[in-house]
């Protein structure tokens, strides 16, 4: 999907954020479970779907980025580059995911601890299972959503440019 406008930037922004707090209920959902493993299990899942969703909402897919002219590719590689992020324009891999569950660690090990606690330990490790994806995702939009705006303020100069140019040659 080729994102023409702020607007369109902003409406696609916020379908992710609601898109990402649906995933983080799920995982919430299966923290409260008390069956060891499920929890990491249905984590994993969710970010290996949700991620490379996200990325093609803000067409910033690999596949995406392998159909777009060199200069556009140039110009969202290195805003990428700038902003960190190792998920976005690339190939979503279980190593990939399991460096980002890794990174989340500290959640991991505490729902695993409040798990012990009858009742409420299912509630309290459901909420930092939500809390946790909720916080990863939404900063995968955000960090998305960057990298899309400064793509799209690029085209947009270079349009206006061409246009431009095209007036002042004519003339």
């Amino acid at each position: 999907m080729l994102i023409n406008t702020l607007d369109e930037l902003e409406a696609v922004r916020e379908q992710c954020r609601r898109f990402v707090t649906s995933r983080a209920a799920i995982s919430a959902g299966a923290a409260a479970v008390p069956l060891p493993g499920l929890d990491i299990g249905t984590d994993a899942a969710i970010l290996v779907a949700m991620i490379p969703e996200i990325n093609r909402r803000f067409g910033l897919s690999h596949e995406q980025l392998d159909t777009m002219d060199p200069q556009a590719k140039r110009v969202i590689l290195i805003a990428v580059t700038s902003i960190g992020s190792e998920l976005i324009g690339r190939f979503i891999t279980r190593e990939i995911i399991l460096k980002v569950l890794t990174k989340m660690g500290l959640t991991v090990s505490s729902r695993m601890v409040t798990r012990f606690v009858p009742v409420l330990g299912s509630v309290l490790s459901a909420s930092v299972s939500f809390a946790a994806m909720k916080a990863l995702g939404n900063a995968h939009v955000e960090d998305c959503y960057r990298v899309a705006r400064q793509a799209l303020e690029s085209r947009l100069a270079l349009e206006d440019l061409t246009v431009i140019e095209g007036i002042s040659s004519r003339e």
